[in-house]
C-alpha cells in the first residue's frame, strides 16, 4: 500500500510493519475514533438519526463520549492491524506491479490481501470488544451501572471462549477484504486517472494534493459495502439479545443477520450510519495511503 517497488526488485520492506502500526495509531487516535463511534451508533440504533445518535454519544460523557473504546481497545485494533495490513498489502502490491499488472488491479489485489490478512490476525478479536465497548452503554437507560471493559470480556470469555471475543470475524474478514480492496484499487485508478489528465508518466511522482484527492476518492467510494458493516454491528453488539427482540436469531451468521436486519428496517437499515462512515474511510484512506507512502520514502531515505 505505497511506495511502489520498481518492477525486479528485491527484498521483503520489514519497515512496513512499524509505518503501518504508526499510520494508522495516528488515524484512529485523530479523526477515526469519533467517526468509529458515530458510525457503530448508528449502525447499531437503525432508528436514529445522525443528530439523535450524535446527543447519544455525547450524553456519555461529551467529546470524551467519541473517543469511547479508545484505549485500549482501538490502540491495540490499531496497532497491530495497521502494521499487517501495511506490510501485507504493499508486498503483494510490489510483486503484482512487478508481474506486469496495472496499478488500480494491484491496488486492488494488495487491499484485498492485506484486509482478510489483518482481520483473521487481530481484528476479529479486538473489532468484537471495541464494539460491545460502544454499544454496552446502552444498558445504563435501564438504570444498571455497564460492567467495565475488562469485565465484558472475562465474562465473553468465560461463557464462549476465544469463539466468543472473534464473534463475527467472517463478517469482518469480508468487511475488511472489500474495504481496502476497494480504498486501495479506487486510490491508485484515480492517481493513475490524474497522471494521465497531467501527462505524467506511470513513474513519475503525484503531488500531495493530488495523493490526497486520488485517496478521498477512494476512501469514498468504498463504502459501497455498508451492509455488511451494518452486518457486523448487529453481530458483534451487546445492546441487544434474544431475549429481548425474539425475532432476532439465537445464533448469528452473516445470511441470517443480513435477513433480520432487512426485516426489521428494510434495505435503509443496512445503510445506516454510511455517512460518517464515508468521512471514516477518507480519512483512513488519505492516512493509510497518501500519508503512509511519504513516511515510507523517508524511512527508506
Amino acid at each position: 500500500m505505497g511506495v511502489q517497488r520498481e518492477p525486479g526488485q528485491k527484498g521483503v520492506n520489514w519497515s512496513n510493519i512499524a509505518v503501518g502500526g504508526i499510520m494508522n495509531m495516528f488515524e484512529v487516535t485523530t479523526l477515526g475514533q469519533p467517526l468509529e463511534v458515530l458510525k457503530t451508533q448508528m449502525a447499531a440504533n437503525r432508528s436514529q438519526t445522525m443528530l439523535q445518535a450524535l446527543k447519544s454519544v455525547w450524553a456519555r460523557g461529551g467529546a470524551v463520549g467519541f473517543y469511547q473504546g479508545l484505549i485500549p481497545w482501538a490502540w491495540i485494533e490499531a496497532s497491530t492491524k495497521g502494521a499487517v495490513l501495511v506490510f501485507t498489502a504493499s508486498e503483494v502490491e510490489s510483486a503484482t506491479l512487478a508481474a506486469g499488472i496495472n496499478p488500480g488491479l494491484a491496488g486492488l489485489l494488495g487491499g484485498m490481501t492485506g484486509g482478510i490478512a489483518q482481520a483473521y490476525a487481530t481484528m476479529g478479536f479486538t473489532t468484537c470488544m471495541k464494539t460491545a465497548e460502544i454499544t454496552r452503554a446502552k444498558t445504563a437507560a435501564t438504570g444498571i451501572k455497564p460492567p467495565s471493559t475488562w469485565a465484558v470480556f472475562g465474562d465473553i470469555y468465560r461463557r464462549e471462549g476465544l469463539a466468543g471475543v472473534n464473534k463475527g470475524v467472517n463478517a469482518v474478514a469480508v468487511r475488511q477484504c472489500t474495504n481496502w480492496g476497494s480504498r486501495m484499487g479506487f486510490a491508485r485508478l484515480a492517481e493513475d486517472m490524474i497522471r494521465k489528465v497531467k501527462g505524467k508518466s506511470e513513474n513519475e511522482s503525484l503531488g500531495a494534493v493530488d495523493k490526497i484527492v486520488a485517496s478521498s476518492i477512494g476512501g469514498a467510494l468504498a463504502t459501497w459495502n455498508q451492509p455488511i458493516e451494518v452486518i457486523r454491528v448487529e453481530m458483534q453488539s451487546m445492546a441487544k439479545g434474544a431475549a429481548a427482540d425474539a425475532n432476532r436469531p439465537a445464533k448469528l451468521t452473516i445470511a441470517n443477520t443480513l435477513k433480520y436486519i432487512y426485516q426489521q428496517n428494510g434495505l435503509k437499515g443496512l445503510y445506516r450510519g454510511v455517512t460518517p462512515r464515508i468521512g471514516l474511510g477518507i480519512w483512513q484512506t488519505v492516512c493509510m495511503v497518501s500519508f503512509a507512502d511519504y513516511v515510507k520514502v523517508w524511512v527508506k531515505s
